[in-house]
């Protein structure tokens, strides 16, 4: 599929995105990706915004790896879309039945018309051929985009949880049951904080979110009446060329007031066994799944339980890496290695039916991941965690929080991890 690249330089970078959000609440479908010049080795770019669906995949999880497959080789173009966490139910003989409060589609990729980059001060626009005619109309009009008139976000917002403080503890300790009885050895355990008959602007809320965050993977997503307003920090699986990365979160700290006692946390954190131990599972985890794609004996572990510091927590992340051969379908890689190991748990099957039968909420596209794949078979896919998910017609809003229990895990520990990292969606809902 041919397209017109345009390319310029703009100075005030920070505005031109804004406004960039602004021009796209116009159509229906459009997604921005924003990597907030946080400093890590492997972006391809600093920002993109897909807009304006020429051709379009929507499906439920039946046989939705090998439509996606069929989709992007007929397309051979630029797709943008997410992946919901029940698609394990595609690849494995495993079902979602919880509760389900927003009904997004369980797949949907895009075909934008329109593309923006971003890169430092260099701007790409990559319109479809057909359509270039647009790229000046739209300059001048994304150059005038002021704040709309949307309804603020409503601070009478109640925020509800679906399992209370005493429920909570009685599931943690099922699932430290299943472990002492060596069913699995780790479990992404979840619950949902929602928010029924609530009006929310979705740019002031994902703009707030951002703000106070300041993600290496922002996402603002809009499908219709569908919104995703992501602060995550974590990448799942990028492609680049022959090379496949995947980059798990594990291991929480709270961040402080002072530097002196920031770095103390660090190294605590550095240090602690259980984090580690929650890291180090899931990153053998991960070497299995990547080694089914794999180039024999190319899987390696680049950065083993490093600490990322983001504004408001500490994480410990690790880098695995692997070669693939050339002639790799992109969609077979994804599926060989979804759901992320990090929202799972080991082993991975029997963590997922755990999960289920414990936890009270329908996944979706919380620990799902939203992302694109280029025409040439590159991808780069995020974990949606840390974010905000929003049903405008049903007026329902939705945030999840998790993590991982192992044998060491202490019930009251973790719920209080979970609040934690609750902090940042709450404010931005209730502020």
């Amino acid at each position: 599929m041919n397209r017109t690249s345009y390319k310029f330089q703009i100075e005030n970078i920070d505005e031109f995105k804004t406004q960039l959000l602004f021009w796209a609440q116009q159509y229906k479908t459009a997604i921005w990706l924003d990597s907030n010049n946080y400093q890590q080795k492997y972006s391809s770019f600093d920002a993109v915004l897909a807009v304006d669906a020429v051709s379009e995949i929507k499906t439920d999880y039946n046989n939705a790896f090998q439509k996606l497959k069929n989709y992007q080789t007929e397309v051979r173009d630029y797709i943008f879309g997410y992946l919901s966490y029940d698609l394990k139910n595609d690849i494995e003989n495993l079902q979602s039945n919880n509760f389900d409060g927003l009904h997004f589609p369980e797949l949907y990729f895009f075909q934008p018309k329109k593309l923006i980059f971003i890169k430092n001060h260099t701007v790409e626009i990559k319109y479809l051929t057909k359509f270039s005619s647009e790229i000046k109309t739209d300059l001048n009009k994304i150059n005038q985009s002021k704040v709309n008139s949307q309804k603020p976000t409503s601070n009478q917002i109640k925020i509800k949880l679906r399992i209370h403080k005493d429920e909570y503890f009685w599931k943690i300790n099922s699932v430290l049951n299943h472990i002492h009885q060596g069913d699995i050895y780790e479990a992404n355990f979840c619950q949902e904080f929602y928010s029924e008959n609530s009006i929310i602007n979705p740019v002031e809320v994902y703009q707030h979110l951002n703000k106070i965050s300041k993600p290496p993977f922002a996402t603002f997503l809009k499908l219709e009446d569908n919104y995703l307003l992501s602060a995550s920090p974590e990448r799942y699986i990028k492609k680049e060329g022959t090379t496949v990365i995947s980059q798990p979160i594990k291991g929480t700290a709270k961040r402080a007031a002072s530097a002196k006692e920031d770095l103390k946390l660090i190294a605590e954190l550095e240090t602690n066994p259980k984090e580690r131990a929650e890291n180090i599972m899931i990153v053998d985890l991960v070497r299995n799944d990547l080694s089914r794609s794999a180039v024999k004996g190319s899987v390696k572990v680049d950065e083993l339980c490093k600490v990322y510091t983001f504004k408001q927590v500490h994480q410990l992340i690790s880098t695995i890496s692997c070669k693939v051969n050339a002639n790799i379908h992109p969609v077979d890689i994804i599926k060989d290695t979804f759901p992320m190991g990090s929202m799972t748990g080991a082993p991975k099957i029997s963590a997922m039916k755990i999960i289920e039968e414990l936890e009270e909420t329908k996944r979706g596209l919380y620990s799902g991941a939203v992302g694109y794949i280029t025409p040439n078979g590159d991808f780069d896919f995020n974990v949606i965690i840390r974010s905000i998910l929003y049903n405008k017609f049903k007026k329902y809003v939705s945030y999840s929080v998790g993590g991982a229990i192992t044998a060491q895990s202490i019930p009251e520990k973790e719920y209080e991890e979970c609040l934690l990292k609750a902090q940042a969606m709450k404010q931005v809902l209730l502020s």
